[in-house]
């Protein structure tokens, strides 16, 4: 098994969350994994991405050229990541913001209502969470049971009170498959 997923969306959208909870709990079931974030004018609003590979076998190197999937949180990154995802591979629309069709047909396509269910939970935050629960559902590259446990550690102390609606956007992500 190996997945190579590009992450993409505005800053402040949770995608570089999205990449680093793949990555440690991939690590955790015992994968090889990476992870390159993007940095610079995204965390401005603009487009912000990264990279992540979990694989069964050594990672010989960390850059994704075709992704076997992408997760686009936002317009401008399914215009700038479409063409390169791998004949057969899946692409995951927050179809919240997204109102532009995928244009290949050679392409899976996930619509998930991240920002609607978000909101419906009361804290747009999470929407990245319930993306996380749709990829894990459709792809099965993960345990949720790992990425539940990956919540209860993250969330401790003053933050503890953010586990179960952090619970819930999994479920409702894992939902939508």
């Amino acid at each position: 098994m190996k997945k190579e997923i590009v992450i993409a969306g505005f800053g402040g959208q949770g995608v570089m969350s999205i990449g680093k909870s793949l990555v440690e709990a991939g690590l955790e079931e015992g994968l090889e994994v990476s992870w390159v974030p993007s940095y610079g004018p995204e965390m401005r609003g603009g487009t912000a991405n990264c990279s992540v590979i979990m694989s069964d076998e050594p990672v010989g190197s960390p850059i994704v050229y075709h992704p076997t999937e992408l997760i686009a949180m936002n317009g401008p990154s399914l215009k700038k990541f479409e063409d390169e995802v791998v004949p057969g591979g899946t692409v995951f629309l927050n179809s919240s913001i997204i109102k532009e069709k995928v244009d290949r047909e050679d392409l899976r396509v996930i619509q998930v209502p991240c920002d609607t269910i978000a909101n419906e939970l009361g804290n747009g935050k999470v929407a990245n969470m319930v993306m996380l629960g749709a990829y894990i559902a459709a792809t099965g590259a993960l345990k949720a049971d790992t990425l539940r446990e990956m919540i209860r550690q993250m969330f401790t102390g003053p933050k503890a009170k953010l586990v179960d609606l952090n619970m819930t956007a999994l479920a409702r992500g894992m939902e939508c498959v």
